[in-house]
């Protein structure tokens, strides 16, 4: 198959601002791409090689693409550094700088997906002495036989920026038009890919055996489910009307989730992105090999301790051990931790997600055994809503940072990547006008004037509606960024611009720079208000009134934990407006 058919896709998906049409050009690509090499098709159009957790990196940083563009090219040094300065995107200035190469093309050889994709995995897997020039030359081999719109997408690639913004629920409504043709079925291939937490799986098995051959894949240990996630509100009786009268009140630790999976004496440990973080935590690594001793799937909330103490301390803390590569052994000394489990999600050969949530927590206390690290969080089911304030107050004072309430029916199953009302949030911070911070989703940014001439001033803020798989605007931030912030973040953006609006965005103004939607930064407000300007929640409460944050500024944390999927939704934001103790009236 020729490259050239993946890479003219990705030009027309760059072109459109119609969601719809991103989806045609997708079905278009896949309904032209043999079966045995559908799944490459896939990674390559989610920029990787394979799923996330298996952690496979091409490890290119931009000098090297450079060195690559000079090499294969022949053009200089400089006059590569000053179009990349002038385009600030590596594969602008690749496609630029091949389109004045003066090799015949008669020399040049086609490229094919299976040439590019395996080329890459050499350049994934090549390590040692004399690493580096191995991983250029073989970069080096792409641009030699690439056409120009090729090379920018091979560039882009081998630093980790394809900057398509598509995403994973685009590409199955794509596969489902593509391979099935009901949409009816776009829900099994849903369940499929929520327990697999792998498109390029999900795309072979349907491609192959069809939906009969999704209907039967497996939870299996070593390949992490994606995390159910939950609502919020902010009364108690409120909250146990939604759960049916009765709740399972539970600690909401402030730490990180993590997804453990047991098979035998290997353990593998999964970030709520699906990163496999396992190396970072070797502590809890090893806490769990003497805690449970059969083949399992448990989730629970990592959080970091005082170790003279015991007392949790905030996220911020935790967040020093994400993503270290180094050090690990002295980080683990100063940063001990605690994982405080609270789900059951497989045990031996049962996929425990179809289970009622009190059966799963009563099989997970039966295979655990706490120990310093380890242990089974906090828990009391309920029926009266002042025991859930008083069970509030409690967890403040542990250290936590509010209640998780938990459906206790008969069909509180595990919902694999959803969010829904069987999981609600309460937080202190709802009592009063915006106190709880939310956490928003970079999707525009607008020039700094005066001190901030030259860098960014202001960015445009969105939730995301999960139902319509868009991000809405609510609010335009300026405040709280120190001069740190803003010179980090017009770094940080830099690999996000586009040149409209991306098609999953919705959004009444205009900013000087579009964004693809991937950066989340937790903001705090003054209150929730109705907009003229802002999307979010648009003629729910007033007709072509959206909802927007008032007063915003950011808080000065990055949630690199969370995609932009995960950030803070629309609904969140409606039913903390109709919360608020100052409504504006209809």
């Amino acid at each position: 198959m020729k490259y050239s058919l993946i890479s003219d896709t990705y030009e027309k998906i760059e072109a459109t601002s119609k969601r719809l049409e991103m989806t045609d050009h997708l079905v278009d690509l896949f309904n032209k791409t043999p079966n045995e090499l559908i799944d490459k098709v896939i990674y390559l159009t989610q920029g990787k090689l394979y799923p996330d957790y298996k952690g496979v990196e091409l490890g290119f940083a931009e000098k090297l693409t450079l060195k690559a563009i000079n090499i294969g090219s022949g053009r200089s040094s400089n006059e590569i550094q000053r179009i990349y300065k002038e385009t600030g995107d590596l594969g602008k200035t690749a496609e630029r700088i091949l389109s004045k190469k003066t090799q015949l093309s008669l020399l040049k050889e086609s490229l094919t997906v299976e040439k590019v994709y395996h080329t890459f995995d050499k350049i994934a897997n090549s390590t040692g002495a004399g690493a580096i020039e191995t991983k250029v030359r073989l970069l080096v081999s792409l641009f030699n036989n690439a056409t120009p719109s090729e090379a920018k997408y091979i560039a882009r690639m081998a630093v980790g920026k394809l900057r398509l913004g598509i995403a994973d629920m685009t590409i199955l409504d794509a596969l489902t038009i593509a391979y099935v043709g009901e949409k009816d079925t776009k829900k099994d291939l849903e369940r499929g890919y929520d327990i697999t937490s792998d498109l390029g799986y999900l795309a072979r098995t349907v491609a192959f055996e069809g939906i009969e051959g999704v209907n039967n894949i497996k939870v299996t240990v070593g390949r992490p489910i994606r995390p159910m996630l939950a609502e919020r509100l902010s009364d108690p009786k409120e909250i146990l009307d939604k759960l049916g009268g009765e709740g399972s009140v539970e600690y909401k630790y402030d730490g990180l989730r993590i997804q453990a999976h047991m098979d035998t004496n290997e353990v593998s440990l999964f970030s709520r992105r699906l990163e496999n973080i396992t190396d970072q935590f070797p502590d809890i690594v090893d806490s769990l090999k003497n805690s449970i001793k059969v083949k399992a799937i448990v989730e629970g909330e990592c959080v970091a301790v005082n170790p003279n103490t015991g007392e949790t301390l905030p996220f911020q803390m935790i967040s020093q051990r994400r993503g270290r590569k180094y050090e690990i052994k002295r980080v683990v000394e100063e940063i001990p931790v605690m994982l405080f489990l609270f789900d059951l999600l497989f045990f031996n050969k049962n996929d425990c997600t179809l289970s009622p949530y009190l059966k799963r927590r009563k099989k997970l206390k039966e295979i655990v055994k706490e120990n310093e690290r380890i242990k089974i969080s906090w828990q009391h089911i309920t029926k009266k809503p002042d025991e859930i304030d008083k069970f509030m107050d409690k967890a403040i004072s542990d250290g936590c940072e509010g209640l998780m309430i938990k459906s206790v029916d008969s069909d509180s199953i595990y919902k694999a990547g959803a969010r829904g009302w069987a999981w609600i949030k309460y937080k202190r911070g709802y009592k009063a006008e915006m106190a709880d911070t939310v956490d928003l989703v970079v999707v525009g940014a607008f020039y700094g004037r005066g001190k901030r001439a030259g860098q960014y001033g202001a960015f445009l803020l969105a939730a995301y509606d999960d139902e319509e798989d868009i991000f809405k605007t609510v609010c335009k931030c300026g405040t709280g960024f120190t001069d740190d912030d803003l010179k980090e973040l017009l770094e940080k953006l830099n690999q996000y611009i586009i040149s409209h609006k991306h098609p999953r965005v919705d959004s009444k103004l205009d900013p000087d720079v579009w964004l693809n939607p991937s950066l989340v930064l937790e903001v705090m407000g003054d209150e929730i208000t109705l907009s003229p300007i802002h999307t979010a929640c648009t003629s729910v409460i007033r007709a072509e009134s959206g909802l927007a944050i008032r007063f915003p500024r950011f808080t000065g944390n990055y949630r690199t934990d969370k995609s932009a999927e995960d950030a803070t939704s629309t609904k969140e934001i409606l039913e903390m407006y109709r919360k608020q103790l100052k409504k504006i009236s209809k």
